[in-house]
């Protein structure tokens, strides 16, 4: 990839437009014309930072709007499933209040950031790229370290879920063998699945979305003559605000983590933007209409509302039919929510190896389907061995790390503008500076406080993680200028 600043790029340019070679000289018709000038410039010439990008080598494996849609609803919720421990830890109130507002002052400005820098600069990497432009390769480094093992980590969760749901149905899988081997088996299949390329697990992704959705659109259908909205005032006795924060946090964040699958991405300027804003909204209602019919149509206290009890809430609501289904929902649910994570977490091993972070055997591709195996077979490895740590401290440990990623991405994001201020930016959030840093440090203050009520134990594991992230980066370095392992030579440094 040149370091040259390119000009006059069209809105809505291919991302292969990146990852090309250096350009070739253009002739000009005489010795005093410079060569630029008889480029066709429709727009006022705008600077994109150079970015080497891996792309799709197929235009048959690209991500399209409904499929993309879906993958960040997978990425971030799959559905109100795991919202139910807001209600315990606070009470209906609270957990309705929370689940109203935080959109507004988190979910949409993480997709507003999302935006603009997924179609300024789209390539598998996503963040990665984003902090590597704004402050250089360590903090391009130390933004793949947090995010990764947050996701990672995060990916973790779901086979327990998955099991958790199961045991219902089927209560051998809850506990001893049946259990470990219900999550190795699940890591093994799903990652098989993942091998086949965005565009299937894409689509995939869509009807797992219909399939798990479908009984909470019947149930608060059902719930409405039901309901009693003095029920939604209820309050918990013993209210548990360190479980109610991580609950929100971790049901509404990881917006940004298709961006490291922009690369795959068919027109990336219009279909980031457009794919974030749906996803945004049907997120939203799908938290809130299900928790609004579930606590004003049924008599249970707070304490009930355990992981598990929307089930339980659709059968007192309309039957054991209803409950069947919500958990068969579950587990689809949690199927799609590891398989959107697992794509991100490999796709980001590979904007990392093309920008020289990691070896060059990380971009590698698998033949035919061309996805990223290698990054595949490690993020399963790793998920499949964070797989039996407890629920809550998967869920803590990747806010933890995720929350030191976004501070960072936040503030890559007002760097780039104060740092470049004609970058391309196919969608551009219509504030100037101050706004953005207002924008900006409303979800940061949050960040904060999801990080200082974090335990002891939390906070040991997510140190020691950076601190060994940070160490591998130097021994990246020294196996580059050693020569001992192949690198790109698209980094910025």
């Amino acid at each position: 990839m040149t370091k040259e600043i390119q000009l006059g790029s069209p809105p809505d340019q291919s991302p292969s437009r990146y990852a090309s070679k250096s350009p070739k000289p253009m002739a000009s018709t005489s010795d005093d014309t410079d060569p630029t000038l008889s480029l066709p410039l429709t727009k006022p010439p705008k600077s994109i930072l150079p970015t080497p990008i891996a792309v799709s080598h197929t235009g048959t494996n690209k991500l399209t709007l409904v499929p993309l849609i879906f993958l960040i609803f997978f990425e971030v919720a799959g559905g109100p499933y795991g919202a139910e421990p807001a209600v315990s830890a606070a009470g209906p109130l609270y957990a309705l209040i929370g689940f109203l507002v935080f959109p507004f002052i988190w979910s949409i400005p993480e997709s507003l950031v999302t935006a603009e820098l997924s179609s300024a600069l789209p390539g598998n990497g996503g963040f990665v790229v984003w902090a590597d432009r704004a402050f250089g390769p360590f903090f391009g480094w130390l933004m793949g370290t947090w995010k990764y093992l947050s996701g990672v980590i995060n990916c973790a969760a779901f086979p327990a879920l998955f099991a958790d749901y199961l045991s219902r149905v089927y209560s051998p899988v809850g506990s001893g063998s049946g259990y470990y081997i219900t999550v190795t088996v699940m890591n093994i299949v799903l990652s098989i699945l993942n091998f086949t390329g965005l565009s299937i697990v894409g689509w995939f992704a869509v009807v797992l979305g219909v399939l798990s959705l479908s009984p909470f659109v019947l149930m608060t259908g059902i719930a409405i003559p039901k309901i009693k909205p003095s029920r939604w005032l209820t309050k918990a006795e013993n209210k548990d605000w360190r479980l109610f924060f991580n609950t929100l946090f971790w049901n509404l964040n990881f917006w940004d983590s298709a961006s490291t699958m922009a690369g795959e991405v068919d027109k990336p300027g219009k279909t980031f933007p457009r794919a974030l804003v749906v996803a945004v909204i049907m997120t939203s209602l799908g938290y809130i209409l299900p928790l609004m019919a579930g606590t004003g149509a049924t008599n249970a206290s707070p304490d009930a509302w355990g992981n598990g009890f929307f089930a339980d809430a659709a059968g007192m609501i309309a039957g054991k039919w209803l409950k069947y289904w919500i958990e068969v929902g579950a587990v689809l649910s949690s199927v799609g929510l590891y398989e959107a994570q697992l794509s991100s977490g490999a796709f980001q091993l590979v904007g990392m190896a093309d920008l020289g972070l990691l070896p060059k055997f990380f971009a590698h591709r698998a033949p035919f389907f061309e996805t990223p195996w290698v990054g595949i077979l490690l993020s399963t490895l790793i998920t499949m061995g964070l797989s039996f740590l407890s629920f809550e401290t998967i869920v803590a440990s990747a806010n933890f790390l995720y929350s030191l990623g976004m501070i960072l991405e936040f503030g890559s994001f007002i760097w780039l503008r104060v740092k470049h201020p004609d970058l391309f930016r196919p969608y551009r959030v219509p504030l100037r500076l101050p706004g953005l840093v207002i924008m900006c440090l409303v979800p940061s203050a949050f960040l904060i406080l999801v990080m200082a009520i974090a335990t002891w134990k939390v906070f040991v594991i997510s140190v020691g993680f950076t601190v060994a992230g940070i160490a591998v980066y130097f021994i990246m370095r020294l196996c580059k200028a050693k020569g001992c392992l192949k690198f790109s030579t698209g980094d910025s440094s």
